[in-house]
């Protein structure tokens, strides 16, 4: 099933900016890399980076080192799997300008 995510905050700059509105596929295989709307523990639906696999679930990233939360941030650690919600398709507004997947 496809959605739409409204992108809050600065956790993901440079690469997304608040406002940015995104086309998410609810059920869709994560992958390394690729950019997801995950439940973090006692926070709202965020977009974050899936960084790897654990036995313990996903560990996901922020693209801005200096604000924002991950699961290297005390409390989040691993997200299970069915706190990966969703895989971020594309940016549909703006019009994007810059791949969402590293290199």
């Amino acid at each position: 099933m496809l959605g739409l995510a409204v992108v809050e905050g600065v956790s993901m700059s440079p690469t997304l900016q608040a406002g940015d509105r995104l086309l998410v596929r609810y059920g869709a295989r994560p992958r390394a890399g690729a950019l997801a709307l995950v439940r973090l523990p006692q926070r709202p639906l965020s977009v974050k980076r899936l960084g790897h696999r654990t036995d313990e679930g996903w560990w996901v990233e922020r693209d801005n080192p200096e604000r924002g939360t991950d699961s290297w941030t005390a409390g989040v650690g691993a997200l299970p799997e069915s706190d990966v919600l969703a895989v971020v398709l594309a940016r549909v507004w703006p019009r994007p300008t810059t791949r969402l997947r590293r290199r």
